[in-house]
């Protein structure tokens, strides 16, 4: 039997050649695995004469499945990251088994484009099935291709995921609660959303029907309006957000030449954004916003993630009004890196509940980059990468600001430079959730976990193993083994804050849920925790 493949890609060229080698190794495998019980895979599309083999666009996508069996059973092979909306009208009307298969590497990553497409299509409505794989050829991968070859559907162990009714509270913890609801209520919240869609991400666009249900509306803002309000930032306010960032001891890494180094004007200009973006925040009285930074923007300005870093941190440089007055002094201007709104939102939740009982407001989404097994206090533990580009604070670093580096973004992704907001986690208990949309509903699976301190030695390897220039966690999840987190999740973003003990830990995570709850959202414990 003939079995189709797809394979999309970026919508930037420099990465789509960049990162094919990476793709042709992993469709050779999974080809070889194809064989290996009778079948054969066929690709759907050719390479390109640039010198790659991905879809780059959603008519070109569409163009492509109109000759494609809709019923053929159909492989979509990520070893990159990649833009859902390029193959999503096209499984959409699929009517054949779909599976979404991916490599275990973080060097792209093909696991965060397979995440993204996954909660892609579970927005959407679209069965499918999904696997990984290290080299195609372990038993984990064989057994379940196999039997999604013979049946056209393959499950995974979701034992870890329990639905929540009722978290016990305390009567104090649960009549701040109920007081955070009467406020979001009465008050309500306003997501700044500069430009939806984020590089394809449609699972990371939440309904405004849904959002208003709770008291959420969005307020679309422009990336072009950001840019121009940032070219209006005078040149001193800029230098003294820079100077402010240097005093804190943020250590830069400047060179020469713009077009492969960082250069004091591209931070600077990230410095202009950054009261421009908290500028913005205040006069359209907006609770969160996110900034998109993609298609458009990165051909205007250097990188927003320096800027969206500052955005999340409590102890952050000052930006005035006109009058003079302080803009939410001594407080995060919550940011959700990559428009993500299920992020925002959760950040919302999170900030509400965090300052209500006095535990750390700074939050952050991660990609949920890679993982493997490592040595903790003297254990062997499966230990997940979670990184980004943006939006992680430097309170989450260890040693803070001045724990922190600020590296060029790479080029290959962000043509005008900027400066990272690289880190190091520290170890700490952490809160993980996601909020999704599944069934035309709002859902939320939340969990407990660690970040973990690894040898020197080590950290480096897996930041080199991925985007050295990020920032990055190493996560330990409670009761959550890999394979069941990569069946379950719904999303490439994670999003994590800290608590300063175990106990403050699950009692913010209980009344989180509670809140959540409250506001008509269906919680899903995932994994173990301390709390009974």
């Amino acid at each position: 039997m003939k079995i189709g493949l797809v394979a999309s890609g970026d919508m930037r060229e420099s990465a789509n050649i960049a990162c094919w080698p990476a793709q042709l190794d992993m469709e050779t495998k999974l080809a070889a695995a194809v064989q290996r019980f009778g079948h054969q895979l066929v690709r759907q599309h050719r390479t390109k004469p640039s010198g790659h083999g991905f879809i780059a666009g959603q008519r070109e996508g569409m163009q492509i499945f109109a000759d494609i069996d809709p019923t053929m059973p159909l492989i979509v092979a990520e070893a990159v990251w990649q833009y859902s909306h390029h193959v999503l009208a096209g499984l959409k009307k699929h009517r054949g088994p779909i599976l979404t298969v991916a490599n275990w590497s973080g060097q792209w990553p093909g696991l965060v484009g397979l995440l993204n497409l996954n909660g892609s299509l579970a927005k959407a409505g679209v069965p499918y099935s999904t696997l990984w794989s290290e080299n195609f050829e372990d038993s984990y991968f064989l057994q379940r291709l196999d039997v999604w070859l013979d049946t056209g559907s393959v499950t995974h162990d979701l034992s870890h995921v329990i639905p929540v009714v009722d978290p016990a509270l305390s009567d104090e913890d649960h009549a701040l609660v109920q007081d955070i609801v009467t406020k979001i209520q009465r008050d309500q919240v306003i997501l700044g959303v500069f430009d939806e869609g984020c590089m394809g991400m449609y699972n990371a666009i939440i309904p405004d029907e849904l959002l208003m249900d709770i008291g959420v509306y969005k307020e679309r803002l422009s990336q072009s309006a950001l840019f121009h309000a940032t070219q209006q930032v005078p040149d001193d306010q800029a230098e003294a957000i820079f100077n402010w960032l240097t005093k804190r001891g943020l250590k830069f890494h400047f060179g020469r030449d713009g077009a492969s180094d960082l250069t004091k004007d591209q931070v600077v200009d990230q410095c202009r954004m950054y009261i421009a973006a908290v500028r913005m925040a205040d006069d359209f009285g907006c609770d969160a916003i996110g900034i998109q930074y993609q298609q458009g923007l990165k051909d205007l300005l250097p990188a927003s993630d320096l800027v969206e870093g500052m955005l999340n941190n409590a102890d952050r440089p000052p930006v005035r009004r006109e009058d003079g007055t302080e803009i939410r002094a001594n407080q995060p201007v919550i940011h959700f890196n990559e428009v993500d709104e299920c992020a925002g939102l959760d950040a919302i939740l999170i900030n509400q509940i965090h300052t209500a009982i006095g535990q750390p407001v700074e939050t952050t989404l991660h990609d949920l980059r890679w993982g493997d097994i490592t040595q903790v206090g003297g254990r062997d533990e499966f230990v997940w990468v979670f990184e980004i580009s943006g939006a992680a604070p430097p309170a989450h670093n260890e040693g803070g600001w001045a724990g922190s580096e600020s590296f060029r973004q790479p080029a290959m992704y962000f043509p005008s430079g900027g400066g990272t907001l690289k880190g190091y986690a520290k170890a700490g208990q952490i809160i993980w959730s996601r909020i999704f949309v599944e069934d035309g509903q709002l859902q939320m699976d939340i969990g407990r976990g660690e970040a973990v301190t690894l040898s020197a030695d080590e950290a480096d390897r897996r930041s080199r193993a991925t985007t050295y220039e990020w920032p990055i966690m190493h996560g330990v999840l409670h009761g959550v083994s890999r394979d069941q987190m990569m069946a379950r999740h719904k999303a490439n973003h994670i999003q994590v804050v800290y608590a300063t003990d175990a106990y403050e830990a699950d009692r913010a995570m209980a009344m989180r849920i509670a809140l959540a709850q409250s506001l008509g959202i269906a919680c899903f414990r995932v994994g173990s925790h301390y709390l009974p």
